[in-house]
């Protein structure tokens, strides 16, 4: 699925592979794992600077693209992390610069610091016990005098949360939902690590007792809020369905040269014509995964009619699909495949959690089919 990819855009994957088959090795992610650390930030200013973050920032606030496709060249980024399953916050900056660039120049300057990599800016989306659906966003925002809110609530499942200099909180006031800019240090908020399965992922729950959001740091509210919500849930779902599908090829590539390697009565197990066949079957699911995460990509930047819904397939097809195959790839392994010292786990865990954010395969499959039947009425 990669050779129609242009000139540019191959430089741009193979700098961020380079980068990250560098800083992201296997010895350093465990480290990372073992050591309990939040993101490194001058590893995410590297980051930046290849253009991690300017995907989705359009030209007059300072960002830009490779090809003209912001999405497809940011699912070449995603796809890499899922390789090496690095660790940085590339989901959640991005649904923030979203939100953000949605806005206009109002916010240009929080929009610089999180391109440059100086703030580290994390979603604040999730309510405790709930899934994706933002039509009632639980954390209320009281209207103040002069345009601003006052913030009660919890927002769980806020990844980089411990690490993060700003947040963009979803919340809902009596006029419908809205969108503010918190930063971390803002009185009536606090941050609490939470656990995550995700052993190179770090993800926090936000409290807010009465603090208080200026005029100014107001993103959208009422429509435009609801708009802005969707989009960023729709890029996330796909960035996180490219990222599963990167998982994917990483470690069937290592399952490939173990089949090789690994001999039985006198055998490479590659050898074996009914696990040819089975190989098979998983490379042609993972190709479908990349052509279904592609096909969504390039719906979402040329404005397709049905993007949403093709990004829904996607996460649905890839989120069923990804899991699947790597305990078919733990199983080929034996016992190898189940202990700590195999990295394998360490992608169990990464697609496990971007199979359930930002919408399951359930909760795409019923906005599936909730979108068939309003076609049909």
């Amino acid at each position: 699925m990669d050779s129609d990819l242009t000139p540019d855009q191959k430089t741009f994957r193979d700098t961020t592979r380079n980068f990250l088959n560098k800083t992201s090795s296997s010895p350093q992610i465990r480290a990372l794992a073992d050591s309990g650390a939040g993101t490194d930030r001058t590893w995410w200013s590297q980051g930046a600077e290849l253009g991690w973050t300017a995907m989705l920032v359009p030209e007059d606030l300072g960002g830009g693209t490779v090809s003209g496709e912001p999405l497809r060249d940011l699912c070449l980024v995603a796809r890499e992390f899922g390789r090496t399953c690095a660790p940085g916050p590339l989901l959640t900056t991005s649904a923030v610069l979203t939100g953000l660039a949605a806005a206009g120049e109002a916010h240009a300057e929080a929009i610089e610091a999180i391109m440059t990599g100086d703030s580290i800016a994390s979603w604040a989306f999730y309510e405790p016990s709930r899934g994706w659906d933002s039509s009632t966003p639980g954390t209320a925002a009281d209207p103040l005098p002069g345009g601003g809110f006052t913030l009660s609530g919890t927002k769980d499942r806020v990844e980089a949360g411990e690490s993060a200099d700003l947040f963009l909180v979803t919340a809902h006031s009596p006029g419908g939902p809205v969108q503010v800019l918190v930063p971390r240090d803002t009185p009536g908020l606090s941050v609490t690590p939470s656990w995550s399965l995700d052993a190179t992922r770090r993800f926090a729950t936000l409290s807010f007792a009465g603090a208080v959001v200026p005029p100014g740091a107001v993103v959208q509210r009422g429509e435009a809020a609801r708009e802005a919500v969707e989009t960023q849930l729709h890029n996330t779902a796909l960035l996180a369905a490219a990222e599963m599908t990167g998982a994917l090829q990483g470690m069937f590539d290592v399952t490939i040269q173990w089949m090789f390697d690994r001999y039985t009565f006198g055998r490479p197990l590659a050898s074996y014509q009914a696990l040819k066949h089975r190989m098979a079957d998983n490379k042609t699911a993972m190709e479908a995964c990349l052509a279904t995460t592609a096909g969504a990509a390039g719906a979402l930047d040329s404005g397709a009619p049905d993007a949403h819904e093709m990004v829904s397939i996607a996460k649905t097809y890839v989120g069923d699909k990804v899991p699947a195959i790597l305990q078919d790839f733990v199983q080929l392994h034996g016992g190898l495949g189940v202990t700590w010292e195999h990295d394998l786990h360490l992608y169990l865990r990464r697609t496990a959690c971007d199979r359930a954010l930002y919408g399951t395969p359930d909760e795409h499959r019923r906005r599936i089919a909730a979108t068939l039947e309003g076609n049909a009425a």
